[in-house]
Parts: structure tokens; sequence; C-alpha cells
């Protein structure tokens, strides 16, 4: 079946796409596939490693397990099937048809790269007015180095790191008005700007020259999320002075930075820790953590993280987690960088989500 002649509201009540923007919405309803199943075969068998979030969106279809027996009947146009059917991989469970059904199947880790890249990077919009544009041409006299030191992520760094990363960074000048990093490009680099000042722009299909959201100044920093995430670039950088920025490679990022910020637990050792005290942060969609959540665990959205980061206690320990562990590094890296106590799920919650 052709997959444009799937109605989009269809597509658009699916958990969780239906947390995508319409851009990336647009994007990902030209990867998808549909296929039907008749009576009696299988969507899918238990041992399955498709990569695939497999949704019934007419029909009906029933889960089984190793035993044979049937744990759960899903039906098309059904609020259980916005969700997808058994998504543990390898598959825990078969998908039995019992009437004939039609599946759309979309690519996991593209639609998890695409979240993060939605949400990520995700900054607060400011009124620039003209009366505000002559700032820009203002220089900031201050120290980037020292700006940069005093950030709490960097007291967590080894100093060794630090002298590392600062031989390792090299210099480029930039014009006002070139393009530094552009949306939709893959991460390189991350920046520092050590002279002017900086314009971050979000591309809409409404506004394809770019809605500028914030400026950027000396000690300021950036690109550090698409190489977490290796997602795409989410907003485009332009030079708003003449200037000179401070970059560092992907893989001495990585080295340097990512990894001593970065902390992980794997199940048990999370479960002792929540024992003791810790609190678990799900970054998922709010309509994913309805449909199943850890109790006492607290739902903030990755895109929502920054605007409600100062409701979070920096003396509280935090695991972070998302479905497999994506979204949650770039939610733990943003508060590594913030100084607080947060440590990544390993391998996600996709290892503890009931499969029915």
């Amino acid at each position: 079946m052709d997959p444009a002649s799937i109605d989009k509201q269809i597509l658009r009540a699916l958990v969780p796409i239906n947390g995508l923007n319409p851009e990336r919405f647009s994007e990902l309803t030209e990867k998808i596939t549909v296929d039907t199943v008749t009576q009696g075969r299988y969507a899918f068998k238990r041992g399955d490693e498709d990569k695939k979030s497999v949704y019934i969106i007419a029909g009906e279809v029933e889960l089984i397990n190793e035993d044979g027996r049937a744990l759960k009947q899903v039906k098309g146009g059904t609020p259980n099937a916005t969700h997808p059917l058994a998504p543990l991989q390898p598959r825990q469970l078969s998908a039995r048809v019992l009437k004939d059904a039609t599946f759309v199947r979309v690519d996991s880790d593209l639609l998890d790269l695409m979240l993060t890249w939605d949400q990520t990077g995700s900054y607060d919009v400011v009124e620039l007015s003209k009366k505000q544009d002559p700032d820009i041409a203002n220089e900031d006299s201050g120290d980037w180095m020292t700006k940069i030191l005093q950030a709490k992520a960097f007291h967590r760094i080894p100093p060794a790191n630090i002298q590392t990363m600062f031989m390792a960074m090299q210099s480029v000048g930039f014009n006002k008005g070139d393009t530094v990093i552009k949306q939709g490009e893959a991460g390189d680099y991350f920046y520092i700007i050590s002279k002017g000042k900086c314009q971050v722009f979000r591309e809409t299909p409404n506004k394809p020259e770019g809605v500028r959201l914030a400026i950027l100044s000396e000690g300021d920093s950036f690109g550090e999320e698409a190489l977490i995430s290796s997602a795409k670039r989410n907003a485009t950088i332009r030079m708003a002075t003449d200037g000179t920025l401070m970059r560092l490679s992907k893989d001495d990022f990585e080295t340097l930075l990512k990894e001593p910020l970065m902390k992980t637990v794997n199940l048990d050792e999370a479960k002792k820790m929540i024992a003791k005290g810790a609190k678990l942060l799900d970054v998922r969609l709010p309509n994913e953590f309805e449909k199943w959540n850890i109790k006492g665990s607290i739902n903030i959205p990755l895109y929502f993280l920054r605007n409600k980061i100062d409701t979070l206690k920096e003396s509280q320990r935090y695991i972070v987690a998302c479905d497999t562990g994506r979204r949650s590094s770039s939610a733990g890296y943003i508060l590594s960088e913030r100084g607080f106590d947060a440590y990544v799920l390993k391998g996600g919650l996709q290892q503890i989500i009931p499969q029915t």
C-alpha cells in the first residue's frame, strides 16, 4: 500500500510520532512503509530484530508469548493501537493477525533521532527589536576562557582534559553574516565564542530563511547536542559581528568533555541508587509517560528541560531515562553541564517497559 494513501491524521495520532514538529513529521511520513497481513499470518515473530516500530491502524492482532498464550488483543483505531506493538528488540512477543490488518512500520532509530533532533538545542525565543540590534555590535571585553572555566560543568572535568582541550582547539575567524553551522547538517565541531557575537536561527516551513531565536556572546558555546545525539544540527548559527570562534573536533569533544561529564548506570545500579534517594527523571513525551512509567518518576520532556531546569534541585541526584537512551544522553549532558549530579540509564527504559 502506498504510504501517501494513509490519512495523515491517523499517523499524527501515533505515539511518539505525534511529538514531531510538522517539518520532521512530513519527512518521516515519506519514509514509512505500510503493509497488509491476512488473517492467521504474523506481522512479526518473537525473536525478530527488524528495528521497526510497528503500529496497527486497521484490523485486529493478538500478541503471543513464548508459550503460545495470547496476552493481549489490539484493534486498529483504538487507544492501544496508537502505541507501537511489543517494541523491545529482539521481539519478546509474536503478533498474529486475527482479522486482516494494516500496519505502519517506521525505522525506530530514525524516529528516535528525529525526536532527539526536535527536542534538543531549543533556545528561549527572545524579542529582537531594532533597538536591540545595535547592541550586537558592542563587543564584550570579557575573558572567554575565564567565563568557560567558571562554568559548573568544567569543575568536574579533570584539569589535564581542560589543558588538552585548549591545546586541541582551533581558532577560526569569521566575518559578520557568515554561517558557522547550518540546520540539517551533520555535527562536526563544538564551538566556543572567543570574540564577537552569533545569532541563532531556526528554519521552519513557513520561514525557510529562519526565525531568529537568540544571541550568543563571548564565552558561550554551541554545537554539542548534535555530537552527543548523533543527530543533525537543529539550528543555524550566523555571525552577528566579525569574530573569532574556538572549535573542538567531534572526537576530541567526546574524549575530553563528553566522557568526563556523561555518567551512566545500568539497571541494577539505578535501582540501588533510587532506593537510596535518587530520582528518576523520565524525558520521554507526556503521552509515552502516561502509557507506562515507573512509580515516583518525574516527567520533564527533553524539549522542555531547559525551561524547567530551575524546578530541579541541585542537591538531588537524578537518573535520566528515555526509551532507548538517546534522548536521555542529551538530557544528561544538559544537566551535567549545569552542575547537576545526573546519570544516564544505559539501554533506556525499553528493557523494562511491559511489552503489552
